[in-house]
């Protein structure tokens, strides 16, 4: 029965599905690293905002089919204009940079990336979000003296473990897909703190 199953599966090409999609990105990968990356950003940027808005409605018990389309399509924007390029040669920088033979590499990187690149990251965020929605600067300086902070803690918190095991251990090609997963989370946070 177990070797009929496996058949129909084989048949239908069902187990498979994954490793060609794994294949295709990889092509896709080394063809077009920068725009394959901020495809994968834009996509995931917009799923977590998308799913914020999905829990948020649950939390409220609202019936309501509605979702905001235009939040998933600014998160969309901007991970696909800022948050893949600039990761993209962020970590290109940090190798070229810091190279993983250099004493403390990971500890240096970690720094750079939590001190200096999380916090511009950041505003960055804060700035063209504020810029999508259509606000003024007054709004923005609202929103960054009333959410930067409390943001970069908690990027901190979470980012950091998540950031020294990207940076140091994973492959320099998969580091902005694992950051774009995290990032789903991270993104369900930052829409909570626009409301």
């Amino acid at each position: 029965m177990a070797s009929a199953a496996s058949k129909l599966r084989a048949e239908a090409g069902l187990g498979a599905l994954p490793q060609r999609a794994l294949a295709q990105y990889l092509r896709l990968l080394r063809l077009y690293p920068v725009l394959t990356k901020a495809a994968t950003s834009g996509i995931l940027s917009a799923l977590g905002n998308f799913l914020a808005q999905v829990m948020a409605k649950q939390r409220k018990k609202e019936n309501s089919q509605k979702l905001d389309v235009s939040g998933p399509l600014r998160y969309a924007i901007y991970g696909f204009f800022f948050t893949g390029p600039l990761s993209h040669f962020f970590y290109l920088f940090m190798e070229h940079w810091i190279p993983s033979e250099a004493p403390w590499a990971g500890v240096k990187r970690l720094l750079l990336d939590r001190l200096l690149f999380a916090p511009a990251f950041l505003l960055l965020f804060l700035l063209v979000m504020n810029f999508l929605e259509g606000r003024d600067a007054a709004a923005l300086s609202v929103q960054i003296r009333r959410s930067f902070w409390p943001a970069l803690r908690m990027n901190w918190r979470v980012w950091t473990p998540v950031q020294f095991i990207n940076i140091n251990y994973v492959p320099l090609q998969f580091r902005v897909l694992v950051a774009n997963l995290v990032s789903l989370f991270w993104y369900i946070y930052l829409a909570s703190l626009g409301k």
